[in-house]
């Protein structure tokens, strides 16, 4: 098939409580970004603020906005500026009491192209979400913007090939997963390479299986658990985007903030669809029991 260039551009940058000095680095890459020809910009998980769910707090709610809101009327402005569509992240407020983690895609004349509200919601040690956080109930579906069907999901959603396949088959050119994970500190150096090489794994798998260019963005830096039970976490970086047989066309650092660009060819996956024809002999009939929490 023929080419289909898209310029992608991701910022991995670390954070503080500084809500002002996180948007200024979120512009700041995603304006070097559009200087170097991006046409679609994504951030990281909840760019605006540190990772607050390390630990529960009744006043983190105070993190929360609307959606539309300050983000997307700032951060709209920024994509209308530039021309470019732009996948942001943010702590939704819907109603009293209820809150999502929510990406938000702002087109190129900065209005909301769509939102996806993150789906799974974990509840492990320094990632206390289900604390914060509601369950999306979008569904798995695409945002159909002006540079095509962008597959967001975020975090936690990565370790799921249900979530990845169902916006594939919905249509999604590409998977974008908005990120925070980190290790913990007091973790052997062995322990921290077998989680990260998991979670680039299972991203990985989800391009190969489904024929799609995935773009993963991560934060950088140690954040401090502020209720001082945690060890904090120091996030990984190591955003990447890997092509529709889960090669690495980019790959960051571990420990360096970045703006990336890099060229991903969206007609390439059809050309690989047609020689791993996986969607073709897929058992749809044979798979009732994936609905099921356990066995028969």
């Amino acid at each position: 098939m023929a080419e289909k260039i898209l310029k992608v551009g991701y910022v991995q940058q670390s954070c503080s409580e500084v809500r002002k000095d996180n948007v200024a680095k979120s512009i700041a890459g995603i304006r070097e970004c559009a200087r170097r020809g991006a046409q679609l910009v994504a951030l990281q998980e909840l760019h605006t603020g540190v990772y607050f769910c390390q630990a529960e707090d009744v006043n983190r709610f105070d993190m929360a906005e609307s959606i539309p809101g300050p983000s997307t009327q700032e951060f709209g402005a920024i994509a209308k500026e530039l021309g470019i569509v732009l996948v942001t992240s943010l702590f939704e407020k819907r109603a009293p009491g209820l809150y999502h983690n929510t990406a938000v895609v702002l087109e190129k004349d900065g209005t909301i192209a769509g939102t996806y509200r993150k789906m799974h919601i974990p509840d492990d040690p320094g990632y206390y979400e289900k604390f914060y956080f509601t369950p999306g109930d979008m569904g798995f579906n695409p945002v159909e913007t002006s540079v095509g069907k962008l597959g967001v999901l975020v975090c936690w959603d990565q370790w799921y090939p249900e979530g990845a396949r169902l916006m594939a088959m919905a249509g999604a050119d590409l998977l974008i997963y908005p990120t925070a994970i980190g290790w913990d500190p007091h973790d052997t150096k062995e322990e921290q390479k077998r989680q990260q090489d998991a979670w680039i794994i299972s991203q990985r798998g989800h391009a190969v299986a489904n024929g799609l260019p995935v773009v993963s963005v991560n934060r950088v830096g140690f954040e401090p658990d502020f209720s001082g039970v945690g060890n904090g976490s120091r996030f990984w970086g190591h955003s990447f985007v890997a092509g529709p047989q889960g090669e690495f066309l980019y790959v960051s650092p571990s420990d360096l903030a970045e703006n990336v660009v890099l060229d991903v060819d969206l007609g390439r996956a059809e050309d690989v669809r047609r020689i791993w024809p996986f969607f073709r002999d897929r058992r749809i009939d044979a798979y009732g029991d994936i609905v099921k929490r356990w066995g028969k």
